[in-house]
């Protein structure tokens, strides 16, 4: 179990990754907290925002929308690898998922199908949201790729975790699709390679 790290080592975790981070308004503390706990804490998701355009899916992924009110995750990388942090704490990211993958995380196994949504992820997941439209043409750039992993790897590297700690959305909960255009076990190899002492 772990506890959520606070909002200052987390901008403090990506700097050090030589990642380019956007503050975008009084991101440390928006959150949907009053929905629920944060935490504990067990790995990190990372999503596409079928959107185009760095500032409105910064944006739509800060406010929200009626239907979802944001914050829709902690950090969005847009395709220019930049990190823009727009919340900090509970976010409408993960939603419900499987609670046997949660369980393979956290022994950081490899994870089983995703059959049920039984499980709050927003409590115990960091998010990404990766600027892409999702449709598995849309490109997704050499330094947006990198900038994922680091900053998924500099999650980990502060809690201890490995890369089987990092999953995407379509690994979490039935019916989810992102992020479509790349693997998640290439994207977790990279970021393997990262970590390594």
């Amino acid at each position: 179990m772990a506890a959520p790290m606070s909002a200052g080592r987390f901008i403090d975790a990506l700097r050090g990754a030589d990642l380019t981070v956007v503050e975008v308004g009084a991101w440390r503390t928006h959150n949907r907290n009053h929905k629920g706990p944060w935490g504990p804490v067990h790995g990190v998701m990372v999503h596409h925002t079928v959107t185009r355009g760095a500032a409105y899916t910064v944006a739509l992924c800060r406010d929200g929308d009626r239907a979802l009110p944001g914050p829709l995750c902690h950090g969005v990388i847009t395709k220019d690898g930049r990190v823009h942090l727009v919340g900090y704490g509970r976010t409408n990211h993960a939603g419900a998922g499987d609670s046997d993958v949660l369980a393979a995380v956290i022994a950081e196994k490899r994870l089983p199908p995703d059959r049920h949504a039984d499980t709050d992820g927003n409590r115990h997941f960091y998010g990404f949201e990766c600027e892409n439209l999702g449709d598995g043409e849309d490109p997704w750039p050499a330094v947006q790729i990198d900038a994922i992993a680091r900053a998924a790897a500099a999650v980990c590297r502060v809690h201890g975790w490995s890369a089987r700690s990092v999953i995407g959305h379509r690994e979490w909960q039935p019916g989810k699709i992102d992020p479509l255009g790349f693997t998640m076990d290439s994207l977790r190899d990279r970021v393997a390679e990262i970590l390594k002492p």
